[in-house]
């Protein structure tokens, strides 16, 4: 399978030992690994975990840290081992002539469209200048509802808003099994088609030293996939499995999420990853709720609304709920808060999010 642009996101399960500290081995197999593909001419942006599993390893507990909540604790860890992550990786890279540079991000950076565009264009610029991104979440200034759930949810992000062919997410398992990975009974479930629903398979649990588990990966590579990107789970402590999954897709262990056949719009993309930005709500009637779920087509017209909830300013991103309470779509709307709150019931208005500017589950 041929692919120009790849995103490859690392979990700490991959890059950290037991203990918490990195596997500079492991590591330097997977820069290995990247360098071959860019003499491939493939394009990599890497998302790494590791740096708060590097931070606490170089720390070690104190007495003092008992003192600090969890938030604060990882405040802590990352500063310090988001250093040694990407130096790290900087003399790795080095050593194949290549260089990288690290990008730090919030979930606020993406809860605008020129945030999102200004974080694109700077990843854009070095792809063209030969360097490859690292991108972490930047955990020294993030909050708990401002976090990522993990790596996962950024590196999907990330996928997306650089148009990439494919992401690949790299555990410390094949990938998903249709039962527990641990049980020789379970198999290898190797392809996910658009359609198909694999999440009843999936274990409860979260990794040793990471945020996510495998329920947060499936969603996550459901949602991407359904945006026209092919998403890959496999190990990433199988050796050579990056240049493998490229090379020999059909001989090496993997889940295989196929991308659907739509190419959604960048603003389409960024609307459809956007609920923890969402300033308010709009319900609507069964009649609105059908048209939209039955279409792609389908604007939002405020004759269909029954009721708003929050405050926001056009252009801002909202949830659509439907009458027995399921948010069926994600849309910047077209009206403030206020001018559609008058709006309500009204027919003859033009639409409160247009169809360009909304995202429905799995229809673009």
């Amino acid at each position: 399978m041929k692919y120009s642009r790849l995103a490859v996101k690392i979990g700490s399960n991959v890059v950290s030992r037991p203990d918490g500290t990195l596997d500079i081995t492991r590591m330097s197999a997977l820069v290995d690994q990247v360098a071959d593909l860019r003499r491939m001419g493939i394009d990599i942006v890497m998302i790494s975990s590791g740096a708060v599993a590097a931070g606490r390893s170089e720390l070690r507990p104190k007495e003092y840290q008992k003192a600090l909540d969890s938030v604060a604790q990882r405040q802590l860890f990352s500063a310090v081992g988001q250093a040694k992550l990407i130096n790290r990786y900087y003399e790795l890279f080095r050593d194949h002539g290549l260089s990288c540079g690290q990008v730090l991000t919030t979930k606020e950076n993406f809860s605008t469209r020129r945030h999102y565009l200004n974080q694109k264009h700077c990843m854009e610029v070095m792809l063209a200048a030969g360097v490859i991104p690292v991108v972490n979440e930047n955990d020294t200034v993030s909050l708990t509802e401002l976090m990522f759930t993990d790596n996962d949810e950024l590196s999907g992000l990330i996928a997306t808003m650089m148009g990439m062919d494919a992401l690949v997410i790299l555990s410390n398992i094949d990938g998903v099994y249709d039962g527990d990975p641990s049980d020789p009974e379970s198999r290898l479930i190797t392809d996910v088609a658009p359609a198909d629903d694999p999440t009843r398979y999936v274990q409860a649990g979260k990794s040793t030293l990471g945020r996510g588990g495998m329920g947060t990966k499936m969603r996550i590579a459901r949602k991407v996939a359904s945006e026209g990107l092919d998403v890959i789970i496999a190990n990433g402590k199988r050796p050579n499995i990056l240049v493998d999954l490229i090379t020999r897709p059909d001989d090496t262990p993997c889940t295989r999420f196929h991308a659907a056949s739509v190419e959604p719009s960048s603003v389409k993309k960024w609307i459809a990853h956007s609920e923890g930005f969402a300033k308010g709500e709009i319900h609507v009637n069964e009649g609105a709720a059908q048209a939209l779920l039955s279409s792609a087509g389908a604007s939002l017209l405020a004759v269909g609304v029954t009721r708003i909830e929050g405050e926001w300013e056009k252009d801002d991103v909202v949830k659509v709920i439907a009458p027995d309470g399921r948010q069926i779509a994600l849309g910047r709307a077209g009206y403030s808060s206020a001018t559609a709150a008058k709006a309500i019931g009204r027919a003859g208005l033009r639409p409160l999010i247009h169809r360009d500017y909304l995202y429905l589950e799995g229809i673009l």
